[in-house]
């Protein structure tokens, strides 16, 4: 079995990141200074420091280590106090696409998600932005990738949204959402992908959907009134989650 590498998660092993951490207040450092911040065996700390070669993240030359760029990265992220990886909020785009129906009325395209968390649950089309990504070229691609639809989309919110569990209090999710607006887009829409089901609807047919987030709401009311950041606690039961 493929052994799996190390990902650029807060989940490395307490040794790597102690000699990641040594190195981000250093330009180099020997192997000596490295293993002694560890307090390993010469061994354990060889095999240790052997991995973050391996996986990109250190570089020796002569008899000196040092962080490559994306050990640097990865360090950067570091709480040096903890000496472990930080947890960070995601990043993702949540889009708003309106249209007047026959009688005239206000319809947004709504997601349907068929995928945990939060199974079933009604919100925006959206999803995580990529690295390097402008918010708009993320908005173009999720849309594409989840409706088939093409849109002239504006920046319109920044929305920083936590979920807890109602019975613990735990946080659940910490996301900041960059919220898109366009009423401009073309295209035939895909109803159902693996991910999900989109559907138009009113605001009073979506309110009586048995699961939505409810953030949803917030987006558009904010939106309206030209709001450009917000911060809202949600909590949810365990089964919701």
């Amino acid at each position: 079995m493929k052994e799996k590498k190390m990902s650029y998660e807060p989940n490395a092993h307490v040794a790597q990141v102690i000699i990641m951490r040594s190195l981000l207040f250093a330009p180099h450092a020997g192997f000596a200074e490295l293993q002694k911040a560890t307090s390993l065996t010469s061994d354990h700390f060889n095999f240790h420091v052997k991995k973050l070669i391996e996986e990109g993240y250190v570089d020796k030359s002569d008899k000196h280590y040092k962080l490559t760029h994306k050990g640097k990265e990865y360090a950067n992220r570091m709480d040096t106090d903890e000496n472990e990886i930080e947890k960070q909020p995601k990043v993702s785009i949540a889009i708003t696409l309106e249209r007047k129906n026959d009688k005239g009325e206000r319809e947004f395209l709504f997601q349907q998600r068929k995928k945990n968390p939060y199974y079933d649950f009604w919100g925006r089309v959206g999803g995580k932005i990529r690295w390097g990504e402008t918010i708009i070229q993320a908005a173009d691609r999720e849309l594409l990738e989840e409706t088939s639809l093409k849109a002239k989309f504006k920046y319109r919110l920044l929305y920083h949204k936590r979920d807890f569990n109602k019975a613990t209090g735990k946080l659940l999710e910490d996301k900041i959402f960059l919220c898109v607006y366009a009423t401009e887009f073309s295209g035939t829409l895909m109803e159902q992908f693996e991910g999900g089901v989109n559907r138009w609807m009113t605001e009073e047919e979506f309110h009586r959907q048995p699961k939505r987030f409810t953030s949803v709401d917030d987006f558009m009311s904010l939106m309206d009134k030209g709001e450009i950041f917000a911060e809202r606690e949600f909590y949810y039961d365990e089964s919701e989650y």
